[in-house]
């Protein structure tokens, strides 16, 4: 396996996530969710701005009238970056005070997918919803710990799928047209050694780079075979999310976190928290955009 290089970007988030690449403002964006922060990063210039939101922050998307949707606690928000107006879309499992959003994406139809967890962590209280232009959420896989990483394949008949507790990369058969999906078998089996897969993007080879929390790096994954292929070392346990990025689609946008980490472990690994750039010889693919009302 190849050593890679990375550059930091310091953000010392406590729970780093949520990775996105925004192509119209050449920039990467990512948030700290239990702090609520977005942070931007401009690539041509280097420069790091945050906005601060008084919820928990899980996710950054991008709808098709060029403002962002961001999964604030149990809800969805459109938000515009200029104006700072926030226009509260829905919300999910109302009754559930102690659930918050976890990992979201937008399939190759532009309807977004978006999974809940309990911040007690509580077996099996999660779910993974679709969310179309009715914006009426559709619960397609319950009984969920820590619903994570999502991607497509690029010919949209395949969806990969984490729940973070069973070590697994689950592999779906996919339907474009209606959204329906129908589990096909465990794609990739992930040894506990090596940390917990977390976060997840997919390239143009088909093979899917993972975030390993406690693993301290971005593995490789070959989802037809099963095996490890590469591997990005990071100076932190903590990985949480990856996505691609740059102006040809070959960076890699790396989060990570704080928490569970100890003072003194803090202090060995004081880059925890912060994201980190890597380029690779692979290429990504531009992110889908919510097709919205």
């Amino acid at each position: 396996m190849k050593a890679y290089n990375y550059t930091s970007v310091p953000s010392q988030c406590f729970l780093g996530e949520g990775p996105y690449w925004h192509h119209d403002r050449q920039s990467f964006f990512w948030v700290d969710i239990e702090n609520g922060k977005l942070f931007e990063h401009k690539i041509s210039s280097g420069k790091t701005n945050s906005i601060s939101f008084p919820h928990r922050l899980a996710v950054v998307l991008e709808g098709n009238d060029g403002n962002f949707i961001l999964g604030l606690d149990r809800k969805l928000a459109h938000y515009n970056l200029e104006t700072k107006e926030l226009t509260w879309l829905l919300e999910v499992e109302p009754e559930e005070s102690l659930h918050r959003f976890n990992d979201g994406k937008v399939d190759p139809k532009g309807r977004i997918w978006i999974g809940t967890l309990s911040t007690k962590f509580t077996k099996g209280a999660g779910s993974l919803y679709c969310i179309d232009q009715e914006l009426i959420p559709q619960k397609k896989l319950p009984n969920l710990t820590i619903s994570n990483g999502m991607a497509w394949t690029k010919d949209s008949k395949t969806f990969y799928f984490i729940d973070s507790p069973t070590q697994q990369i689950q592999e779906f058969d996919f339907n474009i047209d209606t959204g329906a999906i129908e589990f096909k078998r465990i794609a990739v089996e992930v040894p506990q050694e090596i940390g917990t897969p977390d976060g997840m993007c997919i390239d143009q080879e088909g093979m899917l780079w993972v975030a390993h929390y406690g693993g301290s790096g971005v593995f490789r994954w070959n989802p037809n075979s099963g095996e490890l292929v590469d591997k990005i070392k990071l100076p932190v346990p903590h990985v949480t999310s990856c996505c691609f990025g740059g102006k040809d689609l070959d960076y890699l946008l790396i989060t990570t976190a704080q928490e569970n980490l100890t003072q003194d472990q803090l202090k060995e690994y004081p880059q925890s928290g912060d994201a980190f750039l890597v380029k690779t010889d692979t290429k990504g693919f531009l992110p889908n955009h919510a097709q919205l009302k």
